[in-house]
């Protein structure tokens, strides 16, 4: 149970005020739709007091899976016509409007723990083929040399504004770009969010993939951004992982042993992106043929992998530095390069999505005195600040949105850690 019922009490009332029946939005006005990741987040939540409803979250998303096996980042479930990018930028020509773009695949690690509390066979076996496709569609159409690792080719589908994009992205055309009036600056301080030009360049990306018909055969080789994210595949293996063991639990060994096979393939290639200079991994330019110097929370979320031993304990160790230099881990790019931005979105500030990752990474690795440092900032800056989007990592300045539904999640998950 709770250690502090006032904190599980306000976050329940949080996710309850951001439930929309069968799906819930991260936060009022600013985030108006079902996203992918904070959907799978923001269940592990529900299940502290809902498991039905947990279940219902996560089927709401998987009703929306394309043909070839895509799970798009953001369903439209209803009319928000001041709201931009909307499905009219998208033009994916769904029934239920989509984007064409995928997320960070959470959702394997969020399935299996919903069975795990509550041994539904039944709705788990109904989203373990979803979890099949999808996984597959990533290594089909985003590993075409079958290197083990997948590309993001939007900045959309993991932390849009991050430090790790910068130098791909300048490959990133603006011309032609529709004149368009955003939503988020609406609602949040325009210094703590994406700059004109960087939005400019999403929304390039956007019409060249609708240009090609969001056919997933052609968009990875046709874009200009092609970016190998730790922390993305490291989700993806520990997610491979889990729906691997799932698919045991459910007698179903073909799946199992796929997944194993792309996870022993992932964590082989994911100790290519490794940096002993920086204490961490880092993202890869596959256009550009490189590693990418920038040492962003994207290079610690592999913690969340099962990665070796001596690559945890560095991780540890490098977390202890950056924790030297913050009052709250575990800022979003590390303090000590030039170009942190302590307020601006991806480029600083603390998830507690990212702490939520790796705290449980550090933990299984038997780092336990940092995973105790990550939930006790964590927790305080819900106590100073409230369960904002995201915090400064110095005073613990809340930014972005408020009364955010996967921040809430992740203080239930925090406040009672389940099996």
């Amino acid at each position: 149970m709770s250690t502090n019922p006032n904190l599980s009490a306000r976050a329940v009332d949080i996710l309850r005020e951001n439930d929309r029946g069968h799906y819930t939005v991260p936060t009022k006005g600013l985030y108006p739709f079902q996203w992918n990741w904070d959907s799978c987040f923001t269940a592990l939540g529900q299940s502290h007091y809902d498991l039905d409803r947990a279940w219902t979250e996560i089927e709401t998303l998987f009703a929306h899976q394309w043909d070839d096996g895509m799970v798009p980042h953001m369903v439209f479930h209803e009319p928000a016509p001041a709201y931009f990018p909307g499905p009219d930028v998208w033009g994916t020509g769904r029934k239920v409007p989509t984007s064409g773009i995928t997320q960070l695949p959470i959702a394997g690690f969020a399935i299996h723990q919903l069975y795990r509390r509550s041994g539904d066979a039944t709705r788990a076996r109904a989203l373990l083929n979803g979890l099949d496709r999808w996984h597959d569609w990533f290594y089909r159409t985003r590993d075409p040399r079958r290197e083990g690792l997948v590309a993001v080719i939007h900045p959309w589908e993991s932390r849009d504004n991050t430090i790790d994009w910068d130098e791909g992205f300048e490959r990133v055309p603006t011309e032609g770009v529709a004149p368009y009036q955003r939503n988020d600056l609406k609602h949040a301080d325009p210094a703590t969010r994406p700059t004109k030009a960087q939005y400019d360049r999403y929304l390039w990306l956007v019409q060249h993939f609708r240009g090609l018909g969001w056919d997933s055969t052609r968009t990875h080789g046709a874009s200009p951004f092609q970016i190998v994210d730790p922390g993305f595949n490291a989700i993806l293996i520990r997610s491979c992982l889990e729906t691997a063991e799932l698919a045991e639990a459910l007698d179903e060994p073909a799946i199992a042993g796929r997944h194993r096979a792309w996870a022993r393939g992932g964590l082989a290639a994911l100790d290519g992106l490794w940096s002993e200079a920086r204490g961490q991994y880092l993202p890869y330019d596959r256009i550009g043929g490189r590693l990418v110097d920038s040492p962003s929370i994207g290079g610690l979320i592999p913690a969340f992998a099962p990665i070796p031993a001596q690559r945890a304990a560095a991780l540890a160790e490098t977390l202890r530095a950056i924790g030297e230099e913050v009052s709250y881990l575990v800022p979003s790019h590390d303090p000590r390069d030039a170009r942190f931005d302590m307020k601006r979105y991806w480029r600083g500030p603390v998830w507690l999505v990212c702490n939520y990752m790796i705290a449980d990474g550090m933990r299984r690795a038997g780092e336990t005195e940092i995973a105790d440092r990550i939930v006790a900032d964590s927790l305080r800056l819900i106590e100073q600040s409230g369960f904002a989007e995201y915090y400064d990592p110095h005073d613990g300045t809340p930014l972005g949105g408020d009364r955010f539904s996967w921040t809430a999640a992740m203080v239930l998950e925090f406040l009672e850690p389940r099996p």
